[in-house]
């Protein structure tokens, strides 16, 4: 039997690491997940050694906090792997602590694949170095991250974006809202205050204040929010009944996409949420805050190297998506930028037309790609790069625009 050791941090790695362990087990019937993994992975059969939520925190200074838990399990993890060794093991994106994971597990000669690229385009260019040492396989989910590592000697392949497959290009609002239970007529407001518990703590508050002010202003608005888990839900509803206990809203256990794809409008954190509102075509406002010393040293030391934060305004190449950040992350910015949207149905549609765009030229079957790079650098063993023809040789179809070089 074939074993594949895999670990996710979030619930965004729960997907992508779901449609990846779905695809292999299609090309290889008898085989085992084994690691870290989501509810969506569970699902698969992917057994969890440990709650994925104990890995789901973010920051510079969030995570000093959780430091020596996080250390001790990676440790109880590279011992777990190093015993019961894998035929493989996947990192799902987080590379803090998927790199050094994969460094100790390459360098007991157990082939390493990494999921979706670092963006060392975006900030910390020099963690180039880390990868070059952790990873056998770089699996990159946009077109101009492949060619950027192949040339700092990073084994790279350009698999593209398992979401921008699996949802379509059209997707029905009114089907979504009757799965939901919410009424079909009328103007819905998706709230999405992040999946991870500091991003809920951060950001519910001001979201809910939003929402709030915009029902006040049109008292037949409905909202509705997707919350990953019962934690979550709990932190959501005591901000709920103190800030705003009468907002006509909707809180539905996950099914973020759903939720989403029922709305005129999303507000939303950055992070994946903004990659599924633009394949769905929803209009959006992004709202973020991280712990003050942490954007402090971003900004201090220019860590980040684009213009955005959103992954989505990234793709497009301006802010189609407004982004209102640390203190301007406030009720009072945040919901009239929301109401804007609902009053211009031509700026809605232009923006569908770029989402659209980038939509049809990210689809590229990745599931497949990337399980059947897995299985060839399983076969052909550690250590051994896949070529550069061989990696040049996949159709990119249109290409979509890159952030500017770091």
């Amino acid at each position: 039997m074939l074993t594949i050791g895999i670990v996710a941090n979030e619930p965004s790695g729960d997907i992508l690491g779901a449609a990846l362990l779905r695809e292999l087990r299609v090309q290889v019937a008898d085989v085992r997940f084994v690691g870290v993994a989501g509810p969506r992975m569970q699902e698969i059969g992917c057994e969890t050694l440990i709650d994925m939520e104990r890995l789901s925190v973010m920051g510079l200074t969030e995570v000093l906090g959780h430091l020596r838990e996080l250390l001790a399990i990676r440790r109880d993890l590279v011992g777990h792997f190093l015993q019961h060794r894998p035929d493989a093991f996947i990192g799902v994106d987080a590379p803090d602590f998927n790199l050094g994971l994969e460094r100790q597990l390459r360098a007991a000669a157990i082939p390493t694949v990494h999921l979706v690229s670092p963006t060392v385009w975006a900030w910390r260019p020099g963690r180039v170095k880390a990868i070059r040492r952790a990873v056998d396989l770089m699996l990159c989910i946009f077109p101009f991250e492949e060619q950027l590592l192949l040339r700092e000697g990073v084994s790279a392949r350009y698999v593209g974006h398992p979401l921008a497959d699996e949802i379509p290009l059209r997707v029905d609002r009114s089907a979504a809202r009757l799965a939901l239970g919410i009424p079909v007529d009328g103007q819905l407001i998706a709230i999405l205050p992040g999946s991870r518990t500091g991003e809920v703590e951060s950001l519910a508050q001001p979201f809910v204040q939003a929402a709030l002010r915009c029902h006040r202003e049109r008292p037949a608005l409905r909202f509705a929010t997707p919350l990953v888990n019962a934690r979550l839900r709990r932190i959501f509803e005591a901000v709920l009944a103190r800030e705003a206990p009468d907002l006509p809203i909707t809180l539905v256990d996950g099914r973020s996409r759903e939720v989403m794809a029922a709305a005129d409008v999303v507000l939303t954190a950055s992070g994946t949420a903004t990659l599924e509102g633009l394949l769905l075509k929803r209009p959006m406002v992004v709202g973020y805050r991280v712990h003050p010393l942490t954007y402090h040293l971003v900004k201090q030391l220019r860590l980040v190297k684009v213009p955005y934060v959103a992954m989505a305004n990234l793709l497009v190449g301006r802010a189609l998506a407004p982004e209102l950040l640390q203190g301007r992350c406030r009720p009072d910015l945040l919901a009239p930028a929301v109401l804007a949207f609902l009053d211009d149905p031509a700026g809605v549609a232009k923006v569908q037309s770029e989402y659209m765009r980038v939509h049809v030229g990210m689809r590229h079957n990745a599931a497949r790609q990337a399980a059947t790079a897995v299985l060839d650098l399983i076969r052909r063993g550690a250590g051994k790069a896949p070529a550069q023809a061989e990696a040049g040789s996949v159709d990119r179809g249109p290409m979509i625009p890159g952030p500017p070089p770091p």
